[in-house]
């Protein structure tokens, strides 16, 4: 056992708690708890858990974490030692381009020539037919007598009367939807309005205006616990999100005029609500735990 995790369990047990009560307070799993006690963080996701489960240990007991941190350093991993998988570090080079790769690039500058000789070859058809057509119609009409046409005064003040209508139609064509413009006014919409209103410690409210709906979305990132209820304190959800289970979850809260949101790791959990994204008021890296409050303003009111 660990100098941080022999005072841990103490501060436990003088507080009278057991490691049941202790992950009911935390959302934490019990080897977790176990492991955090006994110095054993190898069974954890990675070094971000430990630190946050750590805090949250802390936080539950009355302690401060940032203490916590300072005086145990050497005992608890630090976030930016974790490595990377190995998977991302690899980059593919000219050699894994396959053989099936390298035969479609032998096959396109046949393909580009062909078009060449084909687009070619239309161009001169189209120059052929243009200039032979243009000399048998010089030749026909230097064998035969030109055609005059002659227009009547009538069809000429046919066509200008057709044109005064033309354009007297389109005038008032332009006259009408112009009255229909300004007799129907279009109507914006107001967007909805998600503005947080005020924040202290890890708790933060926001007010949703001008929103037909209110639904929430959230969608894990990583691993974490959530929990939503309504004004009244009835739950609507509540449980583990992660990225190889249950990833998402959406609680319609139509009739509700409040959602309050427990998240138990803010780093890894995204929030929508009527699709629109939540922009955390206090910074996940600061505040891991964080309470949310909601307040729908419906749009009647």
């Amino acid at each position: 056992m660990t100098e941080l995790g022999n005072r841990l369990k103490e501060e436990r047990l003088a507080k009278g708690l057991s490691l049941e009560d202790l992950q009911s307070i935390t959302k934490i799993q019990k080897r977790y708890l176990i492991g955090i006690e006994e110095g054993n963080y190898s069974s954890m996701p990675g070094n971000f858990y430990v630190r946050a489960f750590v805090k949250q240990y802390a936080e539950a007991l009355q302690l401060n974490p940032e203490e916590i941190f300072e005086t145990y350093k050497n005992e608890i991993p630090a976030t930016h030692n974790e490595d990377l998988p190995e998977k991302l570090s690899r980059v593919k080079t000219r050699k894994t381009v396959t053989e099936g790769s390298s035969k479609i690039f032998d096959i396109i500058p046949k393909v580009l020539i062909g078009v060449f000789i084909i687009g070619a070859a239309g161009l001169l058809y189209f120059f052929f037919v243009n200039n032979v057509g243009d000399k048998a119609n010089d030749q026909v009409n230097e064998e035969n007598e030109p055609v005059k046409f002659v227009r009547s005064e009538n069809l000429d003040k046919a066509d200008e009367t057709e044109k005064e209508n033309t354009k007297e139609n389109e005038e008032e064509e332009k006259n009408d939807e112009q009255k229909t413009v300004e007799e129907n006014p279009v109507v914006e919409t107001p967007k909805q309005e998600l503005t947080a209103v005020q924040n202290s410690g890890k708790n933060s409210t926001y007010d949703l205006k001008n929103a037909d709906k209110f639904v929430v979305k959230l969608v894990s990132t990583g691993n974490t616990w959530v929990s939503v209820k309504n004004g009244s304190g009835i739950s609507k959800f509540n449980g583990m999100l992660s990225n190889t289970g249950t990833q998402s979850t959406e609680v319609d809260l139509a009739g509700e005029s409040k959602a309050v949101i427990v998240v138990g790791n803010a780093v890894g959990t995204e929030i929508y609500v009527n699709d629109q994204k939540l922009e955390y008021a206090i910074a996940p890296a600061d505040q891991v735990v964080q309470n949310i409050t909601i307040q729908y303003v419906p749009k009647n009111e």
